[in-house]
């Protein structure tokens, strides 16, 4: 068995399972030839290729606002990460997915490419494929690590693709069921054989546009963990085995108020809990991610690590490997990427500054006013779960439709995990107070969804808002409504049906109007919502069954929404809590 050290702040934790050393025939002790092996590891990069985009560490969250330092960003990261490298020339950087998708403008803009070419100038050698990835489908995830012209470019200015390897052991066509990229990649330290099984969460389809995704399923993790385990042994003498996995954890004492935590471990919870303990003991070590939270844990004796995101922390994990190749040893941390008084990567740097330059002018417009108070994602403490961003998303979509010749929506529906970040009244200077730039709003909506429109029966509409509980759903997703939806949940009712399936479930919604006017389940209606959502995206199901489906015209994203809402409203008030009430 191997030893197992979790190194926190001081260094100082350890959990320790040592074997004893190996003796000849004659009883003599000799001390087997190892291979120290350095694994450097990030997740959830989401294309923050500039370190403003990143946020901080919270160093102290005594003090209000809690004090943070910047952290991040690919010329920060690149950085330490040849600092690091320097110290061993056995050196691997590795990502457990969401490298790209859901990324600030700079690299979104210009479809993630510029986040592909800074990684291959980092030196990135493996990432596990996440839900994000996913963001534009299959062809144009095939295209990041290929190269060549987008499908909507006749010419493009030669993207070469990754240099490094995408994994996805259990992503497989429905077709043949092979893998859509290698299941596993085999790498060799001085005669020594590492093999890395990179993996995206099984539930990827519920959280990615189905239509990205038609020819793919999506399979139990641990049971593939085990599958290609055994495959690496039999076919490859590979001992020492590495799960890249896009699927974590949370600890009960969150980063934002113990910073300490960053490299701890107290309480983890969540779905790795169950595969790692369902995952055979050839697996020595997981690397984690999607939860976007720090932890440096022991799960069933292995190490379990997640490095926050946005290249916030790293993991630094040194494994030991021994004469006959496997894991006698690791030792883990997570170590802060902080950008003050740190010289950038150069080549990454003028990198970044290239398309900083290049995307200034559309970045920088202006294209709102927010009326002295910031308009943010807080949900409402009345137990509704309405905020007011998502409310002003939903009217604005609405605001886009209402008067579509195609067929006049009356309501709209906003997802709330397509809410990316806030709009904050305070500027860099007293100046700029207020202002909304294109930038900010993208960054509030970073995925270009389309605004689409369909037709439902008044019944058909209580079945979609009560898939807001029921079905697969562990926590619930409520949509965010325009204006003209108002509607009242029992929370009782609503508690007893999560994750239950929704056929015969109660429904906790009642007193549904529309425009203010009671919802008559035999009429229809023109019901706005992202075409992520339309393709019955998070689970809703039950929106898959409109009918008449319309979008805005070709080039125009839910991104443009908001922008034409924010200039005719401007200056802009956070919209009221008050669509959806509530009873015990």
């Amino acid at each position: 068995m191997s030893t197992v050290r979790l190194l926190g702040a001081a260094g100082a934790l350890a959990l320790v399972l040592a074997s004893p050393a190996a003796a000849d025939k004659r009883g003599h002790h000799h001390k087997p030839k190892t291979v120290k092996v350095q694994l450097l590891a990030f997740n959830d990069f989401h294309g923050n290729l500039q370190t403003t985009t990143t946020g901080g560490i919270r160093i102290d969250p005594a003090t209000t606002p809690p004090s943070s330092r910047p952290a991040g960003g690919a010329a920060i990261l690149g950085s330490y990460v040849r600092e690091l490298e320097r110290r061993n020339r056995n050196s691997l950087l590795v990502s457990a997915g969401d490298l790209i998708g859901a990324s600030p403008l700079v690299s979104a803009l210009y479809r993630d490419e510029p986040m592909i070419e800074a990684m291959n100038k980092i030196g990135l050698d493996l990432n596990a494929v996440g839900n994000h990835e996913f963001d534009d489908g299959e062809a144009e995830l095939k295209r990041m690590q290929r190269g060549g012209c987008h499908e909507d470019e006749e010419d493009c200015d030669g993207f070469e693709g990754a240099d490094f390897k995408f994994l996805a052991a259990n992503v497989v066509r429905k077709d043949n069921a092979r893998t859509l990229f290698r299941p596993y990649a085999v790498r060799r330290f001085q005669g020594k054989k590492i093999g890395f099984i990179g993996m995206t969460l099984e539930g990827t389809p519920s959280i990615v546009a189905p239509s990205g995704i038609a020819n793919l399923n999506f399979l139990d993790e641990a049971a593939t963990a085990n599958r290609y385990a055994k495959e690496l042994k039999r076919r490859h003498g590979v001992k020492a085995i590495v799960v890249l996995l896009h699927e974590g954890g949370f600890q009960s004492i969150p980063f934002s108020t113990n910073p300490a935590s960053y490299t701890g471990c107290v309480g983890l919870s969540g779905p790795i809990l169950d595969i790692v303990n369902n995952t055979a003991d050839a697996v020595d070590l997981f690397i984690t991610g999607h939860t976007h939270q720090p932890y440096n844990c022991v799960v069933d004796g292995r190490p379990v690590t997640s490095a926050s995101s946005a290249g916030r922390l790293i993991s630094d994990i040194d494994l030991t490997i021994g004469r006959r190749g496997d894991v006698k040893d690791v030792e883990a941390r997570n170590l802060p990427m902080y950008a003050e008084g740190r010289t950038p990567l150069r080549k990454v740097d003028e990198l970044v500054k290239f398309y900083e330059e290049k995307s200034r002018p559309l970045r920088e417009r202006v294209v709102g006013r927010l009326a002295e108070e910031d308009i943010t994602r807080a949900a409402d403490p009345d137990g509704s779960r309405e905020n007011a961003l998502g409310n002003l998303i939903a009217d604005a979509q609405l605001a886009d439709t209402a008067a579509d010749d195609r067929g006049n929506a009356d309501a709209a529906l906003m997802n709330p995990g397509g809410v990316r970040a806030d709009l904050t009244y305070l500027g860099a200077t007293p100046d700029q107070n207020g202002i909304v730039t294109y930038e900010e709003a993208f960054t509030v909506q970073p995925f270009n969804n389309l605004v689409t429109t369909q037709t439902f029966t008044g019944a058909q509409l209580l079945d979609v808002l009560k898939d807001q509980w029921c079905g697969t759903n562990s926590q619930p997703t409520v949509l965010l409504p325009s204006s003209t939806i108002n509607y009242t949940v029992d929370l009782s009712i609503a508690g007893e049906i999560l994750g239950a399936p929704c056929a015969g479930a109660a429904n906790p919604v009642s007193g549904v109007t529309i425009g203010g006017t009671a919802l008559d389940p035999a009429a229809t209606y023109r019901i706005t919502t992202n075409n992520f959502l339309a393709d019955g995206g998070d689970d809703f199901q039950s929106l898959r069954q409109g009918t008449n489906r319309t979008t805005l015209p070709p080039g125009r994203f839910d991104i443009n929404s908001l922008e034409d809402y924010l200039q005719a409203q401007s200056p802009i008030a956070p919209p009221a809590l008050d669509r959806i009430d509530v009873t015990p």
